[in-house]
């Protein structure tokens, strides 16, 4: 098949969905060409739990936190660690977006419909000095409608133009090459897949039925990265963080392949910070899978107790929820590619949330009702579905039938009695008192200074041990693949730039492809909330910038 476009985007994520919203309201001819059948319109963005990253926000105001973009600015760039000849643009777009986070962004989603659940989340707390990693204060506004809710307003504005014939839409097209003429990118060719009736996320096939090409004067690539392509994450995996896993399991579906990556390289474009990478390490095995080796996180309070997999305690500050990467780096020293959460029934059921749209139906489904009976019930069902059928689970009234499991589940003799229960009630002298000097349960304390915290998110302390909050769970911590921090290098219009620094004509690269925008805005380190922001950011901007260049 042949088409003709003045734009082409390869990929219909959110990033790609944002871009062709934008492009149709400037009366631009768009094709949307993506691999996956039309039930994974959307891409990763539908299963997110739909956190964005918003400065001084009237939520936060009225939660009594003091906000502002210098103390943004500061937490971001003394996470992000920009160190390299490279991270020019990354730094540029860091900039560019923080301005946007702290200014037009909730305005111009609130006039689309986009609306914000009101206790605004703590994530990636740090612990370090407030020149360090992590954020000062809580940023993390989910989304009402969790990452469906994010999409809905582009969805809806992608389907008017689409009913209007300015965007169509290929599904089950693979993109395998980017076309030239006159020194311009002038189209893209690729292969024509088999029809699926797979369900969003599945695996489909790639069987190959045709092949397809399409003229067109820009091409943006909203792909997304590489965290469904083991092998790809291990290649890149950078010495900093140690030898990569063996075992991983995946937070995205296995389409996120990074192979348009590879072509756009080819076809010109410079790849940058591959290294620098997002995973986590609180990645349980989903009970009920959707794609292979499919892993939901954690989204832990700051009161589990955390122990590598031979029974001891990760230091300070590596406690649930402060540093995703630090806690990466230190236990890939250990030589295991688990962890393990000790806490108690009221922790878990007070501080346990789980990532993911689907594990999340009141928010998903914009029910209050559900929300405070949730609120009511003591224990969200999605979490007891975990306890009751997870195989990460342990759920034991008597401390040494736990350890007896632990071992069983994470190997033989790992974990020693004794040397655990020491450590554990170590901890619980120091909850038992005001003061103390353990500073999990300084932190702790801490937390629940924040009203949001204190309501919803923050159990009061109490001692692990103490039966009164038992019984005891214990849960097997896996590596879950999640993101690329790293992509085409763009400038500040979004335009993919070659390898001696200018753009290539008529390219451009949006969303993870991009690094978020630059080829890497976060740099080292992510402050969370900032994923599908930058998605929504970097749409927007090559949406204009292509509208302004094709017209």
């Amino acid at each position: 098949m042949a088409l003709e476009a003045d734009v082409v985007i390869v990929g219909a994520g959110l990033a790609g969905l944002v871009a062709a919203a934008e492009l149709a309201d400037a009366g631009r001819r768009v094709v949307i060409v993506d691999q996956e059948p039309r039930a994974s319109l959307g891409g990763q963005a539908h299963w997110s739990f739909g956190g964005l990253f918003l400065i001084d926000s009237p939520e936060q105001r009225r939660l009594r936190i003091r906000d502002s973009l210098d103390l943004a600015r500061q937490d971001w760039f003394g996470s992000a660690g920009f160190d390299r000849d490279d991270d020019h643009w990354p730094k540029q777009w860091a900039d560019a977006y923080l301005d946007f986070a702290a200014g037009e962004k909730r305005s111009w989603l609130h006039r689309q419909g986009m609306r914000w659940f009101p206790v605004v989340g703590w994530a990636e707390r740090g612990g370090y000095l407030a020149t360090g990693h992590g954020n000062s204060v809580p940023r993390f506004h989910v989304t009402w409608g969790t990452g469906p809710g994010v999409l809905e307003p582009f969805l809806r504005r992608v389907a008017d133009a689409e009913k209007n014939g300015l965007i169509k839409l290929c599904f089950r097209h693979r993109v395998t090459g980017l076309t030239h003429s006159g020194g311009a990118i002038d189209g893209v060719e690729g292969e024509v897949l088999e029809e699926s009736a797979v369900e969003r996320g599945q695996a489909s096939s790639r069987t190959v039925t045709g092949t397809f090409a399409i003229k067109t004067q820009a091409v943006i690539v909203a792909s997304g990265g590489i965290g469904g392509n083991h092998d790809l994450v291990r290649r890149n995996w950078p010495q900093r963080l140690g030898e990569p896993p063996k075992h991983m399991l995946s937070g995205v579906p296995a389409h996120v392949d990074g192979k348009m990556l590879g072509v756009a390289e080819a076809a010109g474009g410079r790849l940058i910070n591959g290294d620098r990478m997002w995973h986590y390490v609180e990645g349980i095995a989903n009970w009920a899978p959707i794609w292979p080796a499919h892993a939901i996180r954690i989204l832990p309070g700051p009161s589990s107790l955390w122990f590598d997999a031979r029974g001891n305690r990760l230091p300070a500050p590596l406690f649930p929820g402060f540093d995703t990467l630090g806690t990466l780096e230190h236990l890939r020293r250990t030589g295991f590619d688990h962890s393990w959460f000790v806490t108690s029934r009221s922790i878990v059921a007070k501080e346990f949330a789980l990532s993911g749209s689907e594990q999340n139906p009141d928010l998903t489904g914009k029910s209050w009702r559900q929300v405070i009976q949730r609120a009511r019930a003591g224990m969200p069902a999605p979490v007891q579905a975990f306890l009751d059928k997870g195989e990460d689970f342990i759920v034991e009234a008597d401390f040494s039938r736990l350890v007896s499991r632990i071992n069983d589940l994470g190997g033989a003799g790992l974990i020693d009695e004794t040397h655990l229960r020491a450590q554990i009630e170590a901890r619980d002298r120091d909850a038992q008192n005001p003061y103390g000097k353990d500073l999990q349960v300084t932190a702790l304390r801490g937390a629940r200074a924040y009203l949001g915290d204190r309501l919803i998110r923050t159990a009061k302390p109490h001692r692990i041990l103490d039966p009164a909050h038992g019984p005891l769970v214990a849960v097997r911590l896996n590596i879950l693949t999640r993101k690329s921090l790293g992509g085409l290098m763009t400038d500040l219009s979004a335009r993919v730039l070659g390898q001696g620094g200018e753009p290539v004509p008529g390219l451009y690269a949006v969303g993870e492809a991009a690094g978020f925008g630059g080829g890497g805005l976060h740099g080292y380190r992510a402050l969370e909330g900032t994923f599908l922001g930058g998605c929504i950011f970097s749409g927007r901007v090559a949406g204009r910038a292509a509208a302004k260049a094709v017209g």
